[in-house]
């Protein structure tokens, strides 16, 4: 018997079996990581013909998802100033009512309806710093800093010391100077006068309710100012009207309640309370139409939220198809592998092993 030595064709044989197995190996450690982390590939190239798909999609996904996110926020912040501006248009509405009293013969309900109006001019001022989490919604753009910085001390502010002052001087200087005036004040911008930020003491034209980006350059106004109208415009200024509604309640309620009995049979009487009605009536048809206007926005948005939804959902299931892996199919490949890798490992010891020596007669 002879033998001979092993060959260049040998040696190829093993550098074959060891490639192959190698091969094997690596398909291993891929069915392994699919398995672990559920998708195809973590790489752009894993993917293959995906790749482009994924590169496409997954943008897409993410712009809807921060959409979505921007409105659930502003959706928060619409709601506490619809909520605000109930209460607000309620207290207007309930002082429009009494400005009848003010008219009747009966002094001593002026004192009444007075404190009523002081009370509510504080509590309007208070309710114009609402909050959602740490963000203003009257405060336009400076969403970090209250809209009236001292809510609680306004019946001690310029605004109202000037307004009442104006009442005060009603007998002497008649009804038309009186309202020009007390209008003149609660329009006011000026330090000292305002009783608002410096940020909302500015002219209405340099003023802008918060807005969101909710489609590829498309923005929405999530807000309403509290020195300011956002969409609609006040009828009667100049003469019942700042321009503001809300400057326009505020100024009505500053009249109101810097009235006193002692005035009822002053001349101008009757034609201050009749203006400060006007002021109301106008002030409340405005509010209307703002708070009209962001419920509308409010629905718009809310329903394009849901198609948004609709929209991510679709394009993560096209995703996922690119993506993520049949866990079962790669489970029952994986078993295959392991067996053909440990089907290669014992051939290339088996081959390894053979040598000149096994077939030396022993002793």
């Amino acid at each position: 018997m002879s033998i001979s030595a092993a060959g260049p064709a040998d040696y190829g044989q093993m550098t074959s079996l060891i490639s192959d197995s190698a091969s094997v190996k690596q398909k291993l450690d891929q069915l392994t990581a699919q398995i672990s982390t559920g998708m195809v590939s973590n790489t752009y190239a894993g993917l293959g013909t995906g790749a482009a798909t994924s590169l496409n999609l997954q943008p897409q996904i993410a712009a809807l998802q921060t959409w979505q996110a921007n409105i659930n926020q502003a959706n928060g912040g619409m709601q506490v100033t619809q909520t605000a501006m109930t209460q607000i248009q309620q207290i207007a509405s309930n002082f429009l009512a009494q400005t009848s009293n003010l008219e009747g013969s009966d002094a001593a309900e002026v004192n009444t309806v007075a404190a009523s109006a002081q009370q509510a001019l504080v509590q309007v001022a208070d309710l114009l710093d609402s909050q959602d989490g740490n963000t203003y919604v009257f405060s336009g753009e400076d969403t970090e800093n209250p809209p009236v910085p001292s809510p609680a001390s306004i019946l001690s502010s310029g605004f109202y010391t000037q307004i009442a002052a104006q009442v005060g001087a009603l007998g002497t200087q008649g009804s038309a100077a009186t309202i020009a005036n007390t209008v003149s004040i609660a329009g006011s911008d000026t330090t000292g006068t305002s009783p608002f930020s410096a940020y909302m003491s500015q002219p209405a034209a340099s003023l802008q309710a918060p807005t969101i980006q909710v489609g590829q350059g498309q923005t929405a106004s999530v807000g309403l100012l509290a020195s300011a109208n956002s969409s609609v415009t006040s009828t009667g200024i100049g003469t019942t009207s700042t321009g503001s509604y809300m400057r326009d309640v505020m100024m009505a309620l500053a009249t109101m309640g810097s009235l006193s009995s002692s005035q009822v049979s002053d001349p101008g009487y009757t034609t201050l309370v009749q203006s400060t009605n006007a002021t109301l009536t106008g002030a409340i048809s405005a509010m209307a139409e703002d708070v009209g206007v962001l419920g509308n926005t409010q629905t718009s948005l809310t329903t394009s939220q849901t198609t948004m939804s609709d929209t991510a959902t679709a394009l993560t299931t096209q995703l996922g198809n690119v993506q993520d892996v049949d866990v079962a199919a790669a489970m029952s490949s994986l078993s295959l592998v392991q067996t053909q890798l440990q089907g290669s490992y014992q051939v290339i010891a088996a081959m390894s092993g053979l040598s000149l020596a096994k077939y030396l007669p022993v002793g």
